[in-house]
């Protein structure tokens, strides 16, 4: 089994000095889930190189979730998003999954990606398992279906809610409110309470509501690729 996360390259609030990127246990859960259980697990970034990290996400060792200081640790993870792959250098020929972990960045340099865009557009086509976490969900609003479609239209999706966004301050700095453009491109938007874990299997699109979903967001995409 082969998957591919692909990771935020921005690392601003917009324009201004707030620094942002990946929201760090959005990748480090999910990566050990699917490493523990036997799987191969690459990273590729939007521009590629060193991966912006929210600062955030991380804390003195000893206070972050269990798979942060085992990340942290981990010098070939490390090694993975200190040099990682532009996303115009992998193919979804090569994976079983593509996974998008959240982060604010991704707000900016997700959607309508181009690039980003082809590539989900392809794994779908072939039938491989399309997933993304939080904010993640912001990368598949360029992914088209087989018919030309929007890849979420018509189907069961999950992701940062407008309550969430709100509660973390950012409904005026974020480009747009990620919940109100799923729903506008005809999907059937589901969530659960703020900040509590919830995520959905549509057949093999899986999606998640925030950060405690990553998890289970991660078991889903394991049961979508065995089928």
């Amino acid at each position: 089994m082969k998957i591919l996360i692909i990771l935020t390259s921005h690392d601003r609030i917009g324009a201004s000095d707030r620094k942002t990127g990946l929201w760090f246990e959005e990748l480090t859960t999910l990566y050990y889930v699917f490493r523990d259980a036997g799987a191969e697990v690459d990273i590729a970034s939007v521009a590629g190189g060193q991966v912006p990290v929210d600062p955030h996400s991380i804390e003195e060792a000893g206070k972050n979730p269990v798979s942060v200081d085992r990340f942290l640790a981990d010098a070939a993870a490390m090694a993975k998003i200190k040099s990682s792959p532009a996303i115009a250098n992998v193919r979804a020929d090569d994976y079983d999954a593509v996974f998008l972990p959240g982060g604010h960045g991704t707000m900016w340099d997700m959607p309508d990606n181009a690039t980003l865009g082809a590539l989900l557009s392809d794994a779908w086509a072939k039938g491989k398992v399309v997933a993304a976490v939080c904010h993640g969900p912001a990368g598949l609003v360029s992914a088209k279906d087989q018919a030309g479609k929007p890849l979420v239209s018509g189907r069961t999706v999950s992701a940062f809610s407008n309550e969430e966004e709100e509660m973390a301050g950012l409904t005026q700095q974020v480009p747009f409110l990620l919940e109100t453009r799923i729903r506008n491109l005809s999907a059937h938007y589901e969530s659960g309470p703020a900040f509590q874990p919830f995520a959905r299997r549509d057949g093999k699109l899986v999606t998640g509501q925030n950060p405690q979903s990553s998890e289970e967001v991660a078991h889903l995409v394991l049961a979508a690729v065995r089928g």
